[in-house]
C-alpha cells in the first residue's frame, strides 16, 4: 500500500469565487511544491478547465518525473442546493457531466462585476473563452439524479463539507439518502472527524476525507491529509470513494 497525499476540492479561475491566480499552471505547480500526490480541481458546475490542468500536469511530468495524478471531477449544485462532489475516471466522462449540467443550469447571465469572472483557460494560461450562464446556480438536477447519471459515467459522488450549515447535503436534506449508495463524505479541513461523528451519529458507516476548498494557492492542502492506496491509478482512487 502507497501513502498517497490527497487535495480533491481545489477551485481554478473558472469558479467566480476562485482568484485571479487560480491558473492551470500555478495550481499544477502549487500542488508539486506541496508534494501532493493526487488532486483534483472541481470547478461549481463546470469541467471547462480539467484539459488544461490534465495537459499541465502531463508535460510537467515528462519534464519533472513528478508523480502528480489528477482526478477529474465537478463539484455540483443540485436543486437542493447541496454542493456534492462528483468524480470521474476520465476527462472525456467529465467533460461528457460537464455538458449535462449546463443544459440543467438555469438562464442566470454571469455579472462579473458582481461575481467575478468565469474564465476558460489552455495549457498555457492563455484565456480561451468564459463560461456565460452564472455557475454558482443550482442546477434542477435532484441528487438522486445526480447519482444516477454519475454512476452511469462510471464516476462516484462525495458529499461536500457536510459539517457545514449551508450548501452541504445535510443542511439541505438532514440526511444522506440511503438508496445512494454513498461510501465517503468530506469534511472541511477546519473539522475534525471526531467532531463529525459526535455531532452526526448516523455517519459511523461512512469514511472521510479532508478536502481545502481551496480559491486560492496558499490554500491549496500541505502534505497533511493521506490515503492508503495499492497504486496511483485514477480508478483504484474512485473505488476507494465508492
Amino acid at each position: 500500500m502507497e501513502k498517497v497525499a490527497i487535495d480533491l476540492h481545489i477551485h481554478s479561475i473558472l469558479s467566480p469565487c476562485g482568484e485571479e491566480e487560480m491558473t492551470p499552471n500555478n495550481i499544477v505547480n502549487m500542488a508539486l511544491i506541496k508534494e501532493l500526490d493526487f488532486i483534483a480541481v472541481t470547478d461549481h458546475n463546470s469541467a471547462k478547465n480539467l484539459p488544461a490542468i490534465i495537459a499541465v500536469a502531463k508535460e510537467l511530468a515528462k519534464e519533472t518525473e513528478s508523480g502528480l495524478c489528477i482526478l477529474p471531477g465537478i463539484e455540483v449544485t443540485t436543486k437542493e442546493e447541496a454542493h456534492i462532489l462528483a468524480y470521474l475516471p476520465t476527462l472525456e466522462a467529465a467533460m461528457a457531466l460537464d455538458a449535462i449540467i449546463y443544459r440543467h443550469l438555469p438562464d442566470i447571465n454571469n455579472e462579473k462585476e458582481l461575481f467575478g469572472p468565469q474564465i476558460i483557460m489552455d495549457e498555457n494560461d492563455q484565456v480561451i473563452g468564459e463560461v456565460d450562464k452564472l455557475l454558482i446556480s443550482a442546477t434542477d438536477i435532484g441528487v438522486d439524479q445526480l447519482w444516477q447519471i454519475v454512476t452511469d459515467l462510471g464516476g462516484v459522488l462525495v458529499p461536500a463539507h457536510i459539517d457545514r450549515k449551508s450548501y452541504s447535503i445535510i443542511a439541505s436534506l438532514g440526511f444522506i439518502p440511503l438508496e445512494l449508495d454513498i461510501k465517503t463524505c468530506e469534511v472541511s479541513k477546519k473539522e475534525s472527524f471526531e467532531q463529525v461523528l459526535k455531532d452526526f451519529r448516523f455517519f459511523k458507516t461512512y469514511q472521510f476525507i479532508h478536502g481545502s476548498d481551496a480559491h486560492q494557492l496558499e490554500d491549496i492542502a500541505e502534505r497533511e491529509y493521506f490515503l492508503n492506496l495499492p497504486d496511483m491509478r485514477r480508478q483504484t482512487l474512485i473505488d476507494y470513494l465508492g
